[in-house]
C-alpha cells in the first residue's frame, strides 16, 4: 500500500503556533478533536478559527467518539473538514449518513479486536471508508501513547479489500521509522508522541517525527532501487 511516501497527520492540535509547525515540517493532515473527555477537545468555532491557519493541500481531519449527528453536522458547516474520522462504536451506516469522506478506527487488542482475523472481519464492514486507521486499546479512545502489536494487522494488510491502513498508537520519534519500515503504512498518525503536555504539541518533535518518516521512506526506496538492480 506504501507508495514510497508515508503520509503524516498530526492529531488533537489546539493552538495556531502547532499547526504553524506541523505545516512547516511537511505534514500532510491537522486533525482537530470533537470528543468532550478529551483535554484535546475543540468547540466547533475553535475549530473554524484554527482552520484557517491551515494551507491549500493540508487537510483537515475531524475525529469524533460516538458523536450525536448534529455535532457532526454543526463541524461539517462550521470548519469544513476533508475527511471525517470515527473512533468509537459507529456503525457503517453512522459513518457514511453524511455523505462525507470518512476515516474508520480501530483498537487494536480491544475485546472482539484480539485475534488478526477479528480485527479483519471487522475492517471489512467498512469497505467505504477513505482509509482504516488502527490505535492501540486503553480505557479511553486515542491519544494514550501505547502501541500494540503489529501482528494483529497481519490478516488486514493481506485483505483483497483492504483500504489505506493508516498507523496510530504510541508513535514517536524513535519507532516510527522502523513502525514504517515493518508495516509499510499509507500513512501514520500522531498525537501524544509530539507533546509537552495534552494539547500542546513541541516543534521540535514535529520536526524529528516527520524526519524519522522521511528517513524510513528513503531507506525503503533504496531498496526498491536495489532490488530493481538485482533482478
Amino acid at each position: 500500500m506504501n507508495s514510497m511516501r508515508t503520509r503524516i497527520k498530526i492529531c488533537g492540535l489546539t493552538r495556531e503556533q502547532d499547526i504553524d509547525a506541523a505545516v512547516a515540517a511537511g505534514v500532510d493532515a491537522i486533525g482537530f478533536v470533537f470528543y468532550a473527555k478529551s483535554k484535546r477537545c475543540l468547540t466547533p468555532l475553535r475549530a473554524a478559527q484554527l482552520r484557517r491557519a491551515v494551507p491549500a493541500f493540508v487537510d483537515v481531519v475531524a475525529l469524533f467518539v460516538n458523536p450525536a449527528e448534529d455535532e457532526v453536522r454543526a463541524v461539517l458547516d462550521q470548519v469544513g473538514p476533508e475527511l471525517l474520522q470515527f473512533h468509537g462504536d459507529e456503525t457503517p451506516q453512522d459513518c457514511a449518513r453524511y455523505g462525507h469522506r470518512f476515516l474508520r478506527a480501530f483498537r487494536a487488542g480491544a475485546p472482539g479486536l484480539d485475534t488478526a482475523e477479528d480485527l479483519a472481519s471487522a475492517c471489512r464492514a467498512y469497505g467505504e471508508a477513505a482509509g482504516w486507521l488502527f490505535d492501540s486499546y486503553s480505557a479511553g479512545y486515542g491519544g494514550s501513547g501505547h502501541g500494540f502489536d503489529y501482528a494483529l494487522l497481519d490478516d488486514v494488510k493481506d485483505d483483497p479489500v483492504s483500504r489505506p491502513l493508516i498507523l496510530s498508537g504510541g508513535l514517536n520519534a524513535e519507532n516510527v521509522g522502523q513502525a514504517v519500515q515493518t508495516l509499510r503504512p499509507w500513512g501514520v498518525d500522531v498525537s501524544s508522541g509530539v507533546e509537552v503536555e495534552q494539547g500542546i504539541k513541541s516543534s521540535d518533535r514535529i520536526s524529528f517525527f516527520v524526519a524519522a518518516v522521511q528517513a524510513a521512506d528513503a531507506r525503503l526506496k533504496s531498496e526498491a532501487v536495489l532490488m530493481n538492480k538485482q533482478h
